[in-house]
């Protein structure tokens, strides 16, 4: 019985030590973030590679409304392709749903899209993802977004058609 209570005491403290505090995870009005992630890939054959990083730096106007410059840059090396440096910069709104440690946020953003293997274009793109922060700075990311280019907007549907999907995972700091 002794033990039951030991463990049943330990499953609580951890909750509670691991349960989101409202002191660890909310945006006020005047906030500013920065936040860095990057990404890699290459074939199964070890013959190609393609390597990005992303920086962006946010400002929130309101407790929930935030306005952001994202800046990405991207080389790439394969095989008949050959080596390319690419990269966006656009702007973003988004509005974050405050979920205390949990900050899930919808907006969309426009820029420019430009690089030795894109036609040089402007895009827009809807997005979406969510922060998790891990303490009252300190925040892991996840989002995606379709970027669709305006080099193809002779039709509004080919425009749409030739855009492509952008996933990134990183960490951000609030300040």
């Amino acid at each position: 019985m002794l033990r039951k209570g030991i463990v049943l005491s330990v499953l609580a403290v951890a909750a509670v030590a691991l349960a989101p505090r409202s002191t660890y995870a909310y945006f006020e009005e005047g906030d500013k973030e920065v936040t860095l992630s990057g990404s890699g890939a290459n074939g199964n054959d070890f013959d190609g590679v393609i390597i990005g990083a992303n920086g962006s730096f946010g400002y929130f106007l309101t407790d929930n409304l935030e306005v952001a410059l994202r800046q990405s840059i991207q080389y790439t090396d394969i095989g008949s392709v050959g080596s390319a440096l690419n990269g966006s910069t656009r702007v973003a709104l988004d509005f974050h749903f405050d979920l205390e440690a949990l900050q899930p946020f919808v907006g969309g953003n426009f820029g420019y899209v430009y690089g030795d293997a894109v036609n040089d274009t402007f895009e827009a793109a809807p997005e979406a993802g969510v922060k998790w922060f891990v303490n009252s700075t300190t925040f892991i990311f996840a989002m995606a977004e379709y970027q669709f280019f305006f080099d193809s907007a002779d039709n509004a549907d080919n425009a749409f058609q030739d855009g492509q999907f952008v996933y990134t995972l990183g960490i951000g700091f609030r300040f």
